[in-house]
């Protein structure tokens, strides 16, 4: 335990101090430094750097986690925009998130307020990140005294800094300007950089970072950037280009040679769960695997880099258990007419509380901010025309996975106290003078959109530390307050399904098949493939990487891989230049991205859905939204040059002119007007 947390000592003075903290300019392009010091005397010794490298260490957390909303997160965000989740909080009103293909504008629905998206967030946020990691590479070579490695480690991890942030930004909002140094005077003059030179650049940054930062295997603490994580990252970086050998070649380097392997047996500190009397937890390796407290340390071989959320040093409550958990204890009735709710989130201090059916403490007090599609809770975990039952991820036996119908009854005043939810009643019920209260089949919960779907415990279930020691709390939330909150950032069974992503783009499928079944073994599956498409690949990365991965990023690059390799997808469609222009809502043609979103997800089904008390709700996607508008504010901020708009949107002018090599677009920004 020595070795295993973390990193911010001596400069976590140097970062309260010395930094402004997430702190937003009215125009992101300022780029101002970081510091209300003089940059010449803050920058220009060692502890700067460390201060400035650890504020860039903690904003890893800010792309994932919004420090001002506990029922959002912008990593959800994200989700809405894949065939894997869908807002769910139907209360929300006119700002329901569900039409995106009419609502998403350059001057509209990219941040509403409330719990809804936060798009704006994650701009700003990038910006501000790659601001931070600017301040460390435009002063660096003031130091004096650095020897040449050091200065090139501390180099490394800007990079890697930038680089993540512009990895994000080029899937999310395509081309973007490039802002790479701190600038002495304002600059209003940017043009957009096309996303293939900024990834250009990334690899140029990236393969910098590969040689001069060190592995893991030889720092001693845990949670700042190492080799490792530059590999992996440059892994994704040289697939989007389409350098599928080199990044087949990475993988196999970083899967063999940097004392990392899959986590296989039940290992670390057993967290039993919430309540084991309500929901046993059987010990196997996927719960223990996603356990906060197993994340980060020499103990975990699979965690390639983790990013640090404990209460003993800087803390941001994540609130997983409330955002993607189904607000259960609302909505559902009992099958026999009984008054209340179904399910109750009882406090221990209540004279109802049974410890028996202790459901907050357990599933968290949900409120599905996040839903998970039908096809995320159950046609994914088909694989060869037939369910696996035994995949530990999809697993209620043992406790990881909640099926809604898992869930008791605890209301005493119900004849079902103790039983079972169901969704339909069994039977009619009528009350003493005959009336009917209850229709055989009548629906009982009447929200399923909200309500009503079964989720990945192991993935969301955090330890709540701060409402298990209030015993009057019925809001188990997740990482709050003195809770262990660590969050994976890259983990080896990643790498292994990229590489089978390499061998597939170079037409070796039957190869790319035992990457994935690498995978599947360690999950305890039964069933395996022979040979893989690209929708096998990016179906295992949805059942292993939930809420790890940036799915609507990494599904607009496999969108780009698609169209670069001439692959076909699992329908057969083969994709050309003019996958990222194309628009309308039509089922034929768009990109890789949106074929998977209207196939698999609710989005422009047809119809509207409504369920009880839920708004009409019309799950609508637009061919145009495999990029999100370029923000309005972004562009008129930026009043002495154009920034381009993407296409589809209010704005858009395919004449604009954009840099499209990074060296000129460096160029152009290292001038003083």
């Amino acid at each position: 335990m020595k070795k295993q947390n973390i990193f911010i000592t001596k400069a976590l003075f140097c970062v309260t101090s010395a930094f402004t903290l997430l702190s937003c300019s009215e125009n992101f392009l300022a780029q101002d430094p970081l510091s209300f010091y003089e940059p010449s005397a803050t920058y220009t010794t060692e502890s700067g750097l460390q201060a400035a490298l650890a504020v860039c260490d903690r904003h890893l957390k800010m792309m994932i986690v919004d420090p001002q909303n506990g029922n959002n997160t912008p990593l959800a965000s994200d989700y809405f925009f894949s065939e894997i989740g869908l807002y769910g909080k139907t209360d929300a009103g006119s700002g329901f998130q569900d039409n995106f293909a009419n609502k998403l504008t350059p001057t509209s629905n990219m941040y509403t307020g409330g719990d809804t998206n936060r798009l704006m967030y994650l701009w700003n946020e990038a910006f501000n990140g790659i601001k931070y990691a600017n301040t460390l590479l435009s002063y660096i070579d003031q130091v004096e005294g650095l020897s040449e490695s050091i200065r090139n480690e501390y180099k490394g991890r800007a990079y890697f800094h930038r680089s993540i942030k512009y990895y994000n930004l080029v899937f999310e909002f395509g081309d973007v300007p490039l802002v790479t140094r701190i600038i002495d005077v304002p600059k209003q003059n940017y043009r957009s950089t096309k996303k293939e030179a900024i990834l250009d650049m990334l690899i140029h940054d990236l393969e910098f970072a590969v040689e001069h930062v060190p592995s893991q295997q030889n720092m001693p603490t845990y949670g700042m950037v190492n080799k490792e994580a530059c590999i992996h990252l440059l892994i994704k970086c040289y697939l989007a280009v389409g350098e599928y050998n080199k990044a087949e070649l990475m993988a196999t380097d970083l899967i063999n040679n940097y004392g990392l392997k899959l986590m296989t047996e039940p290992f670390g500190t057993n967290n039993p769960g919430g309540e084991s009397e309500t929901w046993a937890i059987n010990r196997n390796i996927i719960w223990d695997l996603h356990r906060a407290e197993n994340m980060i340390g020499s103990f975990n071989k699979e965690c390639i880099m983790g990013i640090p959320n404990l209460s003993t040093q800087s803390f941001t409550e994540y609130l997983t258990m409330r955002i993607f958990g189904p607000f259960w204890n609302g909505n559902i009735t009992c099958p026999d007419g009984a008054s209340g709710k179904g399910v109750i989130n009882y406090a221990r201090t209540d004279s109802r509380y049974d410890v028996h059916n202790d459901w907050n403490r357990v599933l968290g007090r949900g409120i599905a901010t996040m839903r998970l599609s039908y096809f995320a809770q159950h046609t994914l975990w088909e694989v060869n025309g037939k369910e696996d039952t035994q995949d530990l991820r999809h697993n209620s036996e043992v406790g990881n996975w909640v099926n809604m119908e898992d869930i008791r009854y605890n209301n005493p005043a119900s004849s079902w106290y103790g039983k079972n939810l169901t969704l339909y009643a069994p039977k009619d019920v009528m009350d003493n003078n005959g009336n009917i209260l209850i229709t055989k089949g009548q629906l009982l919960c009447n929200d399923t959109i909200r309500s009503w779907f079964d989720f990945p415990l192991y993935k969301i279930y955090y330890h709540d530390v701060f409402a298990e020691n209030n015993l009057a709390s019925t809001e188990f939330r997740g990482a709050t307050k003195g809770s262990n909150g660590n969050i994976y950032l890259f983990r080896l069974a990643e790498t292994y399904l990229l590489r089978a992503e390499a061998k597939l783009y170079q037409n070796r499928a039957a190869e790319a098949a035992e990457d994935v079944n690498i995978v599947r073994r360690r999950a305890n599956c039964s069933e395996y493939y022979t040979t893989v498409n690209i929708g096998d690949i990016a179906n295992e990365r949805s059942r292993e990487l939930f809420l790890e991965e940036w799915r609507k990023v990494e599904l607009t690059r496999i969108s780009m891989c698609l169209a670069n390799s001439g692959i076909p997808d699992e329908w057969g469609n083969t994709y050309g230049s003019d996958w990222d222009k194309q628009s309308g809502t039509t089922p034929d043609r768009g990109s890789y991205w949106y074929q998977r979103v209207t196939r698999y997800s609710y989005y422009n089904r047809g119809y509207t859905i409504s369920s009880g008390s839920a708004s009409a709700i019309n799950y609508t996607m637009d061919k145009r939204n495999v990029f999100w508008p370029i923000p309005n504010e972004a562009i008129t901020a930026n009043n002495k040059a154009e920034l381009a708009q993407n296409y589809g949107y209010d704005g858009y002018d395919a004449s604009i002119k954009m840099w499209d090599n990074w060296e000129d677009a460096i160029a152009d920004e290292n001038k003083t007007k």
